[in-house]
This record gives structure tokens, C-alpha cells and sequence, in this order.
């Protein structure tokens, strides 16, 4: 059951990212799929990145041509360096090179801490965190051996991580999730640190409750959407499409001073609503 309360604007996209290639890791489904279809709607081309159900990402990869601009789907598991290269390799041969890399492929095994098994510890930091250092090395690489394209983009390369508000919101009973994220952040920062005098910029989108397929039990009947407001002070879920029109933002020149920095889409869950009142 779908909740009453109206979903977030849907203005139209008035930044271009015309002759840019987007690298779009987990874009088969959820806030991957809105991150790359808005992409694509900007006038990048995409790489649709999957590892299982090929036939989601290539609906993806057909609404984004359906709009006039290429792509492609790739499987490729992050956490394997073999796949993470030859999946950048297909992106060159096809595209020429690769601009802008939206390293969003995330996954999570919860169980409470003493019950949490090594297995599932390493699946989440495997794809989270190894991961996003693979698909961002591979993405420095390129920018590195390529450089600035003058009247494409003022940056030689713009990376820009899918984090969450679990970045710095500890998460109880999710502890591989939430050190998956706060290395991610650290990540993030240092590789900024790293390579913004060689005009790659490097951010995050932390993303709060938003309605995807993976949350629904959090969202999908009244009660639980109550619930799930208690934490939010916007007192709205949010939609996929915002957390794309971020990503866009981020990818293109007009956040060009922007370097190092989590943007949080998540209707001030970070604001910690817990202490709104009795300070």
C-alpha cells in the first residue's frame, strides 16, 4: 500500500552533460536505475552496470536511448579487479572514455553483531567498500590517461560515491552496513585529498529513507511509514529521481567547486530528530 503523502518535485533537468560518459555501478534497479535514467536524460551517455537480472538493466539501458542518448549494460561484479577493468575497458572501446563514474553498487546481510557471521562481514565489505576502491581506481586511471576535455567539462573527472546517512549515524544491528559507509567516507575524502590538483573531483550522496524495492517493509503500510517518520523531520519519504538529480548536480560544472563533500539527501535524518524536544 502506497502512502498519501505527495512525492518530492520533478522539475525539469536544465544541466547538460552532453559528450560525457557516466559509468553507473548497480543502475539496474533503485536509486541506481534513477541515477543513471537522470543521467542519461542530462545527455550523457551510460554504462548500465549489473551483475544479475540482465533483462532490468537492459529496460534501463532502453529508456535511457529512448531519450537520444547511448548505453550500454555491462555485469561485472565490483569486488572482482578482473571484472571492474574489463567492464572500464568495454566502457573506452564503446564510448572512447569515461567522465564520470557513479559508484552506487551496495548491498546489506544484518544480523545482530554477536550472531554475525564472517561471511557475512566480507560480502558487505567486499562490495561497499573494496568495491568502490576497485571501480574508483579504475576511474582515476582513466581521467589520469585521458585528462581535461576542454569544452566538455572543466574537470578532468568527477567520481561521486552512493554513501548513507550510516556514514555518521551508528546502526545497530547493521555494524558491517555502517563501517562499510563510514570507510566509504573516509575513502571519498582521501582520495579527494589525493587527486583534486589533477582536476578530478571526487563527492557523495548520502541518501536517507527513500522508496525503493529494497526498503518496501519500511515504507509500504501506514504503521510502518509512521514509523519510519519519527526519523525523518521533512516528515516525507523521499523519491529516487532526487537522489538522481543530485548526482547530476555533482557530475556536472556548475558544482565544480564542490570537492571532498557528502551531500545528504534525507530529509534531515541527520539532524538526529530523536532530540528535536526535552534538550
Amino acid at each position: 500500500m502506497n502512502t498519501p503523502e505527495p512525492a518530492g518535485p520533478s522539475p525539469e533537468l536544465q544541466i547538460s552533460l552532453k559528450g560525457q560518459t557516466a559509468l553507473v555501478t548497480g543502475a539496474n534497479s533503485g536509486i541506481g536505475r534513477a541515477v543513471a535514467v537522470a543521467l542519461g536524460k542530462a545527455g550523457a551517455d551510460v554504462v548500465v552496470n549489473y551483475v544479475t537480472n540482465p533483462a532490468d538493466a537492459e529496460v534501463v539501458a532502453e529508456e535511457i536511448r529512448s531519450g537520444g542518448q547511448r548505453a550500454m549494460t555491462v555485469q561485472a561484479d565490483v569486488a572482482d579487479e578482473a571484472q571492474v577493468q574489463a567492464m572500464f575497458d568495454a566502457a573506452v572501446r564503446e564510448f572512447g572514455t569515461v567522465d564520470i563514474l557513479v559508484s552506487n553498487a551496495g548491498r546489506e546481510r544484518n544480523a545482530p553483531f554477536h550472531e554475525m557471521s564472517l561471511a557475512d562481514w566480507d560480502a558487505v565489505m567486499n562490495v561497499n567498500l573494496r568495491g568502490a576502491f576497485l571501480c574508483a581506481r579504475s576511474a582515476v586511471r582513466e581521467f589520469l590517461r585521458r585528462g581535461v576535455r576542454p569544452g566538455i567539462s572543466v574537470a578532468a573527472g568527477k567520481i561521486i560515491f552512493t554513501s548513507s546517512v550510516h556514514e555518521v549515524i551508528p546502526w545497530a544491528g547493521h555494524v558491517n552496513y555502517a563501517a562499510s559507509k563510514g570507510g566509504l567516507m573516509l575513502l571519498m575524502k582521501s582520495l579527494a585529498q589525493e587527486v583534486s590538483e589533477k582536476r578530478i573531483r571526487v563527492n557523495s550522496i548520502a541518501p536517507g529513507a527513500i522508496r525503493t524495492p529494497i526498503n518496501t517493509a519500511a515504507w509500504s503500510t501506514p504503521e510502518a511509514y509512521a514509523d519510519l517518520m519519527k526519523l525523518v523531520p521533512y516528515k516525507r519519504i523521499g523519491e529516487p529521481d532526487e537522489v538522481g538529480r543530485a548526482a547530476v548536480w555533482l557530475a556536472s560544472d556548475f558544482s565544480d567547486y564542490i570537492v571532498g563533500t557528502t551531500i545528504f539527501v534525507d530529509g534531515g535524518m541527520t539532524l538526529y530528530p530523536g532530540f528535536e524536544s526535552g534538550g
